[in-house]
C-alpha cells in the first residue's frame, strides 16, 4: 500500500505528519505544494504541540507485506 505523507513543523519545532492513503499517481510536486500551503494559510490542523507553523517535506511511502506461513 501506498500513502502520501506531509510533513509540518508545529509551534514547539516539532514534525508533524499527516499521511493520506492511495495518493495520485503520478504525484503532482505543485498540487502537493499548493494543498500544504492552504493547510497552512487555513489554520486547518491542529497539533498537540501548537498551530503547523510551516512544511517540511512530502513523500510517497510504499510498505510491502509478505506473509510467512510457519
Amino acid at each position: 500500500m501506498k500513502k502520501i505523507e506531509l510533513k509540518f513543523e508545529n509551534e514547539d519545532g516539532k514534525t508533524v505528519t499527516i499521511g493520506l492513503d492511495n495518493p495520485v499517481e503520478p504525484v503532482d510536486a505543485v498540487a502537493v505544494n499548493d494543498a500544504m500551503d492552504t493547510i497552512l494559510a487555513q489554520n486547518a490542523l491542529f497539533s498537540s504541540g501548537g498551530d503547523l507553523v510551516a512544511k517540511k517535506s512530502a513523500r510517497i511511502v510504499e510498505r510491502n507485506v509478505t506473509e510467512i506461513e510457519i
